[in-house]
């Protein structure tokens, strides 16, 4: 009998499963080590940034490698909603797909069907040379795929918002994840993620989704703000990036260390 392979859960599942908010960190940096430090966190979710990081096919497969024997689970967020780019993601082995700047139900319509074989979306058939089923050791994957993957999509305008309920009413969008950062700049408040508009309209958002059934994240680098964010039902938060902690904290340790000279 030939070997074959089980999937690990993608987010949706592990949403569904858990018992209270999911913390997560960004990595952006493409290195596989600093991946794997973050995979040992202890954090629960981790976002592979395809859209404001150097990061390309092939660093993408090595950093879901490096993650791969840890619980955290890995979620990619692709540059753009992409049809073709969706696919190659999901053929090297991304399961949880993040789609940013999702303005509309269309747009959400579209990012799911990216997500999935006809006869239910659009995705390209090559499994058996991708990485996706393990060269076809996963058992009956094109029959199976729907269920290992979930779609993430990223609320972070003023039309999004807007359209909140609506897109979270697509069959098939598993979670929305909303960016306060990108809100506060299309809002004309750039850099001002505690805003009151922007915190309202990220309020709104959420009751949006909530109202819908559907899971909602949104992040935070600020930890009070994401622990309020928490308090007002969001399921999971991103909390901090491996670039963003390096950097912080490095510079903490030269500014202590010269303090004694």
């Amino acid at each position: 009998m030939s070997f074959r392979v089980s999937l690990p859960e993608p987010f949706g599942r592990r949403l569904v499963g858990a018992d209270r908010p999911l913390t997560g960190l960004w990595v952006c940096s493409g290195s596989p080590a600093m991946a794997e430090i973050m995979a040992c966190s202890g954090a629960d979710w981790l976002l592979i940034d395809g859209e404001h990081s150097p990061i390309g096919l092939e660093t993408i497969t090595s950093l879901l490698r490096a993650v791969a024997p840890y619980p955290a689970i890995p979620v990619v967020r692709v540059p753009v909603l992409d049809t073709a780019l969706i696919k190659q993601y999901l053929d090297l082995g991304a399961q949880s797909i993040m789609v940013p700047m999702v303005h509309t139900r269309q747009d959400a319509e579209a990012a799911v069907a990216a997500m999935h074989y006809p006869p239910r979306g659009v995705r390209g058939v090559g499994s058996a040379l991708a990485r996706s089923s393990r060269w076809n050791a996963v058992p009956d994957y094109l029959g199976t795929a729907g269920e290992t993957v979930s779609c993430i999509v990223q609320i972070e305008s003023p039309q999004a918002v807007e359209n909140a309920a609506e897109i979270a009413s697509v069959d098939g969008v598993d979670a929305v994840f909303i960016g306060p950062s990108d809100l506060a700049a299309s809002m004309g408040v750039i850099g001002q993620q505690s805003h009151p508009d922007v915190l309202d309209a990220v309020s709104r958002a959420m009751c949006a989704a909530k109202d819908a059934g559907v899971f909602v994240g949104v992040n935070a680098f600020n930890i009070e703000q994401a622990r309020q964010y928490i308090d007002a039902g969001a399921d999971f938060v991103n909390i901090g990036a491996d670039v963003q902690l390096a950097a912080t904290a490095s510079r903490a340790l030269v500014t202590d260390f010269r303090k004694e000279d």
